[in-house]
Formats: structure tokens, C-alpha cells, sequence
């Protein structure tokens, strides 16, 4: 790459980055709106500063909105299973059932938030755990914003290892990594450890907001002993095989949770009254009546039983995950170069999308499979499947404008080289302390691309070339790289934009951000010290 890294380049490139988190955080500006600002500010830095040519940019472009209608068919069809249940009043016999279930209503915060995230992330991913998550959370009375947040946070740990570990094994494919190897196996303990110790902080960072001090005393035990299931049943798995090590052990807290429930310090009523993410006007005493008396909580739970059980088929079992997966969609793509000679490869099928086993394909499913089940029973009358279509396409379309401008954004910086210039720029300038921001470089890379996965692609063989020139062990960057991807998945744009669609507060994004960045980059620099004293001191 002849493309200079010099402070201005570096500017320039980290201008666009930091117009739209102002626009969000400072000035409260939605994506919808900062979308497109960001990308006319990409594009004339592209143009301007790193050489691009009007092919380049029609081709990240086009790529752009290829990958970007991919994200929207997650977001339409998630709007549509919510849409299911809640035409049903599912929701309100599922708090309800909850309730009876786990009276201790911080549990219920954290199975809905944290623990059935993670296990919807271990299986799919793409954004589904924050989609479905969203509304679930509203159900049981938790305030929209907060029903953003916390699933962002939930599912960010399995974004590794989950999804049947793609983000690993693009590492592992980008990297050269040799599967058995004892830098493959050192690279997923130390991504395993990282993930552990943010699994720790996500079960904390819950408690606290849902009643500070107060809270998290009363669910330490709990959060401890779900983290070490999860973090520490992936870290251990890690060693024997990367493809179940989220999905096992997302498994096993399912159902562990419900034995908590079963404590003697669980087991009985509590909640907090003043929970500042609880919201109070209408208690379950005046809204019982509303719920179908005849449903059960398992009933409830049909479509979303149903979404579970067609992922585990389809993406587990093998043979029908080769078959369905035969048929795939996209788009063939030139080689383009900018003025300064940094090459995007050609690509004779970008992306590509395969219908039948793809996330959008379940969710669908699951969402007409719960219109016939709940139109059987009664509980959609007449016109209500009318109303569930027509609501979900409106929820959908004001949240197109800005996947479409974020996720061109991303595409544009990384096909001109403005993304690599940040890397490398960060890694010039700071020498060995770099190992510090590490874990921060992957987490910039899940921000922009929306995807641990492409985060591992993008900068995966940039951590083993830095830690090369430092003289440092690369399995130590590649667990911080990977688990700073996973972190921060929680703050992409695009899947911040999932929860605020299906949870109905479309153009708070920049409220969301204000609260998670400081936790997100807070762990990031705390792994990124972990690492700095591993290898150096």
C-alpha cells in the first residue's frame, strides 16, 4: 500500500467517523439523518485525499447496497415476528408468564437481555438477537431505550465464537492460522479470556442500570455463575472445538437460569420500584385483562420455538445446511485500485446470499407460521394479518435510508483505504504501546462494518504483520483483535438501528451510543492493558 500515513491523511480519514458520532451524540441527530452526511464526507476524501475514481466508488457503492438490503431483509422480516406476537398480545402473557416464572424481576431482565441473546447469537447472529431481544424487553415493561441497550450488550459476546464461530474462522482464513496448530489454539484461549472477562462485565453493567448498588448485590451470584457457564465454557471449548464453543454452553445457561430462579435468594418476589429502566405507568395488574386469557406462556413463545428449532435444523445438521445452502445469490465485481495504487481484489460473487439458509428465511418463517397458529386459535382476528404486513414494511422504511448511507460509508473508507490508513496510522505513531489500542482497532472495525466477521477480514492480517515488525506474540493481538470486533458489535450503527426499528424509537441511535461507548471502550483499553502487559512487561 503506497498510500501515505501522515497526520493529515489520518484526519482526513477519521473525519467522517467522527462527523457521525457528533452529529449522533452531540447533536442528537438519528442515523437517519447523519447517515448521509457521513457518506458525502467519505466520499470527498475518498475523491479528494486518497485517489479514488468514479469506478471505485460505483463499485463500494454498489456493494454497499447489496450488503445493505441484506441487513434490511433481517430487519423486515424481525419487525414482522415481532409484529405476530404482538398483534396477538403474545407479549403481555409472556411478561406475565415471566413473572409467575421468575419472580425475581432482575432475572427476567437478564433472560430476556443477556441469556436468551446469547443464545439466539450462538445460532444465527446478523443482528437477530438485538431485533427479536428489542420487543421482548418492551413486553415485560422495560423502557424502549433500555430495550436497545441491553441486547446490544447481550449478544456482544458471542460474536466470536457464535453463529457457528464465522467470525473466527474468517480470522482463521484471513491470518493463515493452521487449525490445531499452537497458535491457532493460543489466538482462540486469548480470545476466550477476553470474551470471559466482557461476558463478567455485561451481567454487571445490567444490574447496574436497572438499580445501581442495590441491584448488582442482589444479582452477583447469578451474573457470576452465568458468566462462567457462558465465557467460561466457551474459553474451555475453545481448545476442543471453536464451531460450539458459544453455542454449548449459550445452551446450558438457558437452563440453568430457570434453576437460579429456583434459589433461595431468587425464588421469592423482588424488584425495584425506582428502576430507571423500568417503565411504570401501566402495572400488570391493569393490563392482565388484556392478555388472552386462554394462551399459555408456551403458546406465547410459538413463533419464537419455531424460529430456534428451524436455525438448529438448518444451520446444525449438516447434510440440510449443504443442501438448502446450494442456492446462492450475487454479484460479480471488477478489480479497482485508487491513484495511490491500494486494490480492491476482484470478486466474482460478493457477498453472496443464500435465501434458504439465511437469518431472514427463519425469522419469515416463523412469522407466517405464527399468523396460521394464533389466527387458529383466535388470538389474530379478522384483518389482522392485513395490519401485521402493513405495519412491518412502515416500521422498515425510514430505517433504509440509513443502513443503505452507513453501510456504503463503510464500504467507500475501506475500498479507498481510508480504513487501513487508521490502522496503520495508529500503529506508526505509537511503536509498541500500540498493543495497547490493539483489542480498540478491532473494535473500530465492527463499528464501521457493522460485523466482527469483517472486522477479522479488514484488519485480521494487519494485527500479525504489527505484532510481527514489534517482535510480539501475534496470538495475543488476534485474541484482542477479535474480541475488541466483538465488543464492539454493540455500537454498530447498523445493529443499533435494528433495536431502535423493531423497539420503535427509530432516530435515538445517538442516545444509545451515549451510553454503551463508555462501557464498550472502557473493557477494550482494559484488554488492550491486559495484552500490553502479557507481551511486553
Amino acid at each position: 500500500m503506497n498510500v501515505p500515513t501522515n497526520l493529515f491523511m489520518w484526519i482526513m480519514a477519521c473525519l467522517p467517523i467522527i462527523v457521525l458520532l457528533l452529529l449522533m451524540i452531540k447533536f442528537q441527530w438519528g442515523a437517519t439523518e447523519a447517515a448521509p452526511v457521513g457518506l458525502v464526507i467519505t466520499i470527498v476524501t475518498g475523491i479528494l485525499f486518497y485517489k479514488a475514481d468514479i469506478r471505485l466508488l460505483a463499485s463500494e457503492s454498489a456493494k454497499g447496497i447489496w450488503s445493505a438490503l441484506i441487513i434490511l431483509l433481517i430487519v423486515w422480516t424481525a419487525i414482522l415476528l415481532y409484529q405476530v406476537a404482538d398483534e396477538a398480545k403474545a407479549f403481555l402473557v409472556i411478561r406475565n408468564g415471566m413473572r409467575k416464572l421468575l419472580p425475581n424481576e432482575l432475572l427476567i431482565v437478564l433472560a430476556l437481555g443477556w441469556i436468551l441473546e446469547s443464545f439466539l447469537q450462538g445460532i444465527t447472529g446478523f443482528g437477530v438477537p438485538v431485533a427479536v431481544g428489542a420487543p421482548l424487553l418492551i413486553g415485560i415493561g422495560v423502557a424502549p431505550l433500555y430495550a436497545v441497550i441491553i441486547p446490544l450488550l447481550g449478544q456482544a459476546w458471542g460474536n466470536t465464537f457464535g453463529t457457528l464461530a464465522a467470525a473466527w474462522d474468517a480470522l482463521v482464513m484471513s491470518t493463515g492460522l493452521q487449525p490445531g496448530s499452537p497458535d491457532y489454539l493460543a489466538a482462540a484461549f486469548w480470545a476466550g479470556f477476553f470474551i470471559l472477562l466482557w461476558n463478567v462485565v455485561t451481567g454487571l453493567v445490567i444490574c447496574w442500570f436497572y438499580g445501581k448498588g442495590r441491584a448488582v448485590k442482589k444479582g452477583l451470584p447469578a451474573v457470576l455463575i452465568l458468566a462462567v457457564i457462558q465465557g467460561g465454557g466457551e474459553l474451555l471449548l475453545t481448545q476442543v472445538n471453536t464451531t460450539i464453543s458459544c453455542f454449548v454452553p449459550s445452551c446450558i445457561a438457558l437452563v440453568v437460569l430457570f434453576l437460579i430462579g429456583r434459589m433461595k435468594m431468587y425464588r421469592e418476589e423482588w424488584s425495584l420500584s425506582d428502576s430507571p429502566i423500568m417503565n411504570r405507568h401501566s402495572s400488570a395488574d391493569e393490563t392482565a385483562d388484556e392478555a388472552p386469557a386462554d394462551m399459555s406462556l408456551l403458546q406465547a413463545f410459538v413463533p419464537y420455538i419455531l424460529l430456534t428449532a428451524l436455525t438448529m435444523i438448518v444451520l446444525v445438521v449438516t447434510p440440510v445446511n449443504k443442501y438448502l445452502g446450494q442456492l446462492s445469490l450475487g454479484f460479480s465485481f471488477p478489480e479497482t485500485s485508487t491513484g495511490y495504487g491500494f486494490v480492491n481484489k476482484a470478486e466474482a460473487c460478493f457477498s453472496p446470499l443464500a435465501p434458504f439458509t439465511h437469518a431472514s428465511m427463519f425469522l419469515f418463517l416463523a412469522s407466517i407460521a405464527g399468523i396460521l397458529y394464533f389466527k387458529r386459535h383466535g388470538w389474530i382476528k379478522a384483518g389482522g394479518t392485513k395490519r401485521v404486513f402493513a405495519r412491518s414494511v412502515a416500521m422498515t422504511m425510514p430505517s433504509g435510508i440509513a443502513v443503505i448511507g452507513l453501510v456504503i460509508m463503510s464500504k467507500i473508507m475501506g475500498g479507498t483505504g481510508q480504513t487501513m490508513v487508521l490502522a496503520d496510522g495508529i500503529a506508526r505513531i505509537l511503536g509498541k504501546a500500540y498493543v495497547i489500542l490493539a483489542p480498540v482497532v478491532g473494535m473500530i472495525g465492527s463499528f464501521m462494518t457493522g460485523s466482527n466477521m469483517s472486522s477479522n477480514i479488514l484488519f485480521g492480517d494487519f494485527q500479525v504483520t504489527t505484532a510481527n515488525l514489534l517482535h510480539l506474540d501475534k496470538a495475543a493481538f488476534l485474541g484482542a483483535q477479535t474480541a475488541g470486533g466483538a465488543i464492539g458489535s454493540a455500537i454498530s450503527p447498523s445493529k443499533i438501528i435494528l433495536g431502535t426499528t423493531t423497539a420503535g424509537i427509530l432516530g435515538s441511535e445517538g442516545q444509545v451510543l451515549k451510553k454503551i461507548i463508555p462501557i464498550t471502550l472502557t473493557t477494550t483499553l482494559i484488554i488492550g492493558i491486559i495484552v500490553f502487559v502479557s507481551v511486553i512487561l
